[in-house]
């Protein structure tokens, strides 16, 4: 079944563009994930005129796509009337050169033909300023460059210039290179350049799957969950922003349109355990170098849910009024407003993302004391807000509450806290975290647990069902085993299981009751049925999962399951992650797989 969002990343850790079937780029932010979308047909309504880069061929009849296997690369076969058929690969450089990573803020597009004499069209229709504004073009010896107010781009290619200049049809009898990137110069032949450049990057991501400690089952779901995540990482500062688009609507006709394109310490939490788990331990380092810098930054420790990829830097929220949004559905939001939240389980999330930190043997650099003192000061954050209200993991706009889940994870923090305290030979520091940490504890479990209900309930204030407590065991706050947890895990499916996927609260909010499942919430659930023994539901409920991935595997934040189409923001890290970790926890032991039939 086609879905409103069958797109593919390309990206290199800089920037990513989102193509969809036929090759077209639609979304392209420069010079970077949170820039400007010089290619913003993706909000730009059904039927955009500009704001893309495509390969159109005359006459087309169908379309293939994968990725390279185990790689970021991707292919797009084109197939005319007439059976003429065309490749085109897109790829952005990633290696090492020159002793360092090489990663500039490029696409790289390769065209070749595959049988017959292909006609084709280049369309290359950057936009300026959130779709307002058509840059200046000027033409080179063999580029051509435009130009904004901002930003200077630069297309260096071997096609016929004037047939790209002129969008003119021109039979394609050879392989031609586009280079899409900054205004420099480019030495060399771009053919020989393109070549190299697609050699060494689809080098680097092979050398990196390889590394991937995968389970038995799902392998190829993992892998690209996992190349996604590293899509979604920004690794100038080491942030993971939650998806690499903004405003797309979580359900047709809605207002729930954000812009994801920031770091959430919580999400990013998850992300960072995902990739631990798969062996991966240099994005938990970097996200690391990222967190140190936003808590130097704030005073007291006090700490925002969200941050731009450059921390210090603003992340107001306002319309850009001169694009309609995703098939018309606006507003187009720049910018969150979750920034300026009180959201208190962002302190448990930063102290559990650094907490291996301490404890990974196979990092040349553990962490110690200088590190645990820095955490202590989220501690002591987490310590005085755990009981007070705030809008919660689900960014209540219209209201605040004791949320059960923000308590919860300011006691793991806390928790944790004494934990490395312990390992670093810090006595006294740890059994003042213990001692915090059990009285929390208390606390949460007579406020939170309703023995009328036989469950733990989304806030001190209300008997509503929040999926986020599926999470309970996951974090260490119950273990799985435990009745309160059972009697939970019965609630959230009496209430919150619908049409097969899990949603994620049954209350009304800002904007209604919630019209989509969450889909991380249905992995959580997954989990929740596999720590409770219930392996068969859980693994059943995985391949439900899994059958709503578009064409080539990838979810993005919320589904419609009566009519199994994705909606949301796009890819969602949160969606990859749950992928992951369910896998991981779901799969046959190598062991077993292999010989146990």
């Amino acid at each position: 079944m086609t879905q409103p969002l069958d797109l593919a990343p390309v990206g290199n850790g800089i920037i990513a563009g989102l193509f969809d079937r036929r090759g077209r780029c639609s979304w392209l932010c420069w010079p970077r994930f949170d820039g400007d979308p010089i290619f913003c047909a993706l909000l730009g309504g059904e039927e955009p005129q500009d704001g893309f880069m495509e390969c159109a061929m005359i006459g087309l009849r169908e379309s293939r796509q994968a990725y390279r296997r185990n790689t970021a690369v991707l292919e797009t076969e084109l197939e005319d009337e007439n059976g003429n058929r065309l490749r085109i690969i897109d790829f952005a450089p990633r290696f090492r050169r020159f002793g360092r990573s090489f990663r500039p803020p490029m696409l790289v597009r390769r065209i070749e033909p595959l049988s017959g004499t292909p006609l084709i069209r280049l369309r290359i229709r950057p936009r300026g300023h959130w779709g307002r504004d058509v840059p200046e073009r000027r033409a080179g010896s063999n580029h051509l460059r435009y130009f904004s107010t901002e930003s200077a781009l630069r297309l260096t290619t071997d096609a016929p210039l004037a047939c790209v200049a002129e969008e003119a049809p021109f039979l394609l009898d050879q392989p031609v290179t586009l280079l899409l990137g900054p205004d420099e110069t480019i030495a060399g032949a771009v053919e020989d350049l393109g070549d190299e450049f697609l050699r060494e990057t689809e080098n680097h991501w092979l050398d990196w799957t390889r590394g991937l400690h995968l389970p038995f089952e799902w392998q190829e779901a993992v892998i690209r969950a996992a190349i996604t995540l590293k899509l979604c990482t920004f690794e100038e500062t080491g942030a993971v922003v939650a998806a690499l688009t903004t405003s797309i609507p979580e359900a047709p006709d809605t207002e729930r349109n954000w812009d994801y394109r920031y770091c959430w310490l919580r999400d990013a939490l998850f992300t960072v355990q995902a990739l631990n788990r798969l062996g991966t331990t240099r994005t938990m380092e970097e996200y690391i170098r990222y967190v140190t810098n936003v808590v130097a930054i704030s005073p007291g420790g006090e700490l925002k849910p969200c941050y731009p990829l450059v921390p210090s830097l603003s992340m107001h929220e306002r319309l850009a009024e001169s694009l309609p949004g995703f098939l018309g559905m606006g507003p187009v939001r720049v910018g969150n407003q979750a920034a300026d939240q009180v959201q208190n389980d962002v302190y448990g999330s930063v102290i559990m993302a650094a907490a291996q930190m301490f404890f990974d043997k196979r990092l040349p650099r553990p962490a110690g004391e200088p590190l645990f003192r820095l955490l202590e000061r989220l501690g002591e954050q987490a310590e005085t807000r755990a009981l007070t209200p705030d809008a919660g993991i689900w960014e209540y706009r219209g209201r605040a509450r004791v949320h059960t889940f923000s308590a919860a994870m300011c006691w793991a923090g806390m928790a944790r806290l004494a934990g490395i305290a312990r390992h670093l030979g810090l006595p006294d520091r740890a059994e003042r975290w213990a001692k915090s940490a059990r009285e929390l504890h208390a606390v949460i479990c007579e406020r939170a647990y309703r023995p009328a209900l036989g469950c733990f309930v989304e806030s001190f204030e209300s008997d509503g069902m929040d999926a986020s407590l599926l999470l309970l065991p996951e974090i260490g706050f119950l273990p799985a085993n435990d009745p309160r947890f059972i009697g939970t895990l019965a609630a959230v499916e009496k209430r919150l299981l619908h049409d097969g996927f899990i949603y994620r609260y049954d209350m009304a909010d800002d904007f209604g009751k919630p019209e989509t499942a969450f889909l991380v919430c249905s992995f959580w659930y997954v989990d929740a049925l596999a720590a409770a023994g219930r392996m068969e539901e859980a693994r059943t409920m995985f391949g439900s999962i899994l059958s709503c991935r578009n064409h080539l595997g990838l979810l993005a934040e919320d589904l419609n399951p009566k009519r199994n189409q994705l909606w949301g923001n796009f890819p969602q890290t949160y969606s990859h992650v749950g992928l992951i970790l369910s896998a991981m926890r779901l799969s046959r032991s190598w062991e077993h797989g292999l010989w146990g039939g």
